[in-house]
């Protein structure tokens, strides 16, 4: 009986088997798991860090995993706003948008 593929494998698996393996193992495995931080905190971190780099493709994986880690819609939306003044507000308008979809999404589930 095999495992279903990872997000990692399935996004990226089939032209760069070693970064989602890396993606996999290291990433996932072994920094979100440290003691030092709690996957909530992570989860806020980097959320706020791809907003403030506007990487958009990133963002909603992110946002999704900081619902599940039990970050809130409005500290989501706190962060967002925040940020506008550090890294700018077309970046923060454009994180507002991929919020809302993905908010959108976890509703109609």
């Amino acid at each position: 009986m095999s495992e279903a593929p990872s997000r990692a494998q399935q996004a990226m698996g089939d032209i760069a088997p070693a970064l989602a393996k890396y993606t996999d193992e290291v990433l996932f495995g072994d920094v979100w798991r440290r003691p030092g931080l709690s996957p909530r905190d992570r989860s806020l971190v980097t959320v706020a860090t791809l907003v403030a780099l506007y990487r958009t493709n990133e963002l909603p994986t992110h946002l999704r995993l900081a619902l599940q880690n039990g970050v809130t819609r409005d500290e989501l939306v706190e962060v967002i706003t925040h940020l506008a003044f550090y890294a700018g507000w077309p970046t923060a308008a454009t994180a507002v948008g991929v919020a809302r979809r993905v908010f959108d999404e976890a509703t109609a589930q």
